[in-house]
Formats: structure tokens, sequence, C-alpha cells
């Protein structure tokens, strides 16, 4: 099975040689599922000619916001509509869950409570998931076919599923502590607030769930369901 990583940013320039590129990151978390991959670089204009180039897609992070006014926003919404009405698995995690949401109707702004930095934990249908999330945008409200699978506190609607089309997350299940402690030295001074990277480094021993996402987005792929 032949997934399209629509990458819409790229890693910090400072994490690359031990990390790689998102693209990179996401192909680590599925390793081992029996997947090959295709990536498109879609923050730098490079965007699939035919929906049907692989049998599901993919939607990484940015630091960019969906409701920015950016010259791949606009048609990577009319493709991730184009991929839903072709009943192509999709899958979106931190912008990408944005971006699918904004596409099919629903909302995204700037949180006015701040940001969701490191470990977080997640009601998810009565269990609790720990993932890192490094984000300030949220889904704040829902478009017509989406159903919450996952929420906290701070970040109602951490995980969606669209029927069997679609299955988005809100925090990062490709970045691992060591990863996250990276963007904490150089993406969070002077953006994030010091006391949340204090906590970022305060909890980058506690266990992280992954392995689970992995399967849960590997399941939804293949067999378009994610439990």
């Amino acid at each position: 099975m032949r997934i399209g990583i629509l990458q819409t940013g790229h890693a910090p320039d400072a994490l690359k040689p031990d990390h790689g590129d998102f693209a990179t990151l996401f192909k680590a978390l599925l390793d081992g599922h029996g997947f090959t991959f295709t990536t498109f670089s879609v923050v730098d204009m490079e965007l699939p000619e035919d929906r049907a180039a692989c049998d599901g897609w993919l939607v990484t992070g940015s630091k960019h916001g969906a409701y920015e006014d950016h010259p791949f926003i606009p048609p990577l919404e009319a493709l991730i509509r184009d991929i839903y009405d072709a009943d192509i698995p999709l899958v979106g995690v931190c912008f990408g869950h944005q971006i699918i949401a904004q596409a099919l109707g629903g909302k995204v702004e700037k949180f006015s409570d701040g940001w969701a930095v490191g470990r977080q934990t997640y009601d998810w249908a009565g269990e609790q998931v720990a993932l890192n999330a490094w984000h300030q945008d949220q889904v704040v409200a829902l478009p017509p076919d989406a159903k919450v699978l996952a929420s906290n506190d701070f970040c109602q609607n951490a995980a969606l599923v669209y029927g069997r089309r679609a299955f988005t997350v809100q925090p990062h299940p490709e970045f691992d502590n060591r990863y996250v402690a990276g963007l904490a030295r150089h993406r969070g001074p002077g953006v994030v607030p010091e006391p949340l990277l204090q906590q970022v480094a305060d909890n980058l021993d506690a266990p992280i769930d992954n392995g689970r996402l992995a399967d849960d987005i590997a399941r939804f792929f293949k067999e378009r369901r994610v439990a």
C-alpha cells in the first residue's frame, strides 16, 4: 500500500541531521506496517497531479496556521476535498488535523488559552493516552461528518474520525521525547512561555503512546477503522 505524505512544513534545521524532515518521522512511525511512501513537499507548492497516485494520504504538521494566507493552502484544501470525495483514506496530524477540518467545513483558530507543548494525556474512549503536542491553534468547530474520538480539558477536539474516510489527531505521534526536547530548545524560546518549556523538560522520561497511534493510523489506512 502506497501512502502519499503531504508535507506542509519543514523541521527546524538544527534537528534535521539527527531526525530528518517531517516525512522521515512519519516513515519511522509507520515502519513495519508494510507501507511504501511518496512525499510531496506541499509547502513548496509540490502537489500530486492525481488523487489516485497513492492508496492513502497523510497530511503532516506545519509551523503555519491553516487560516493564514499562504499559496499552498487553497490547492491543498481543494486536494483534501477531492481525496475525501473519492473515498481514499486520509490521515492528518496537528496542522493536518486542522487543515482537513477547515477544508471540510470546520473552523480553526489560535486558541485563547495559549500553547500545549510536550507530554499531554487524552481521554480516548475511556482510556488515558499520552502523546507529545506542540500547538496553539485548535479546531474549534467541527465539520458535519466529524466525530470526536479524544479530548482533554485544554483541547476538546484532539482526535476526530470522519466515518471511513478520514482520521485526524491534534498531538504528534511522530514526535518522540528526544524530538520534542529539541523543539523546546530550538523553536520554544521567546515563543512558548518558559513554564511550559520547563514542563517539557520535566516529562522527558515519562512514557508516551506513539506505538498505539501508529497502529491506529495503519489500521485506518488498511481497514478504514481506528479500533
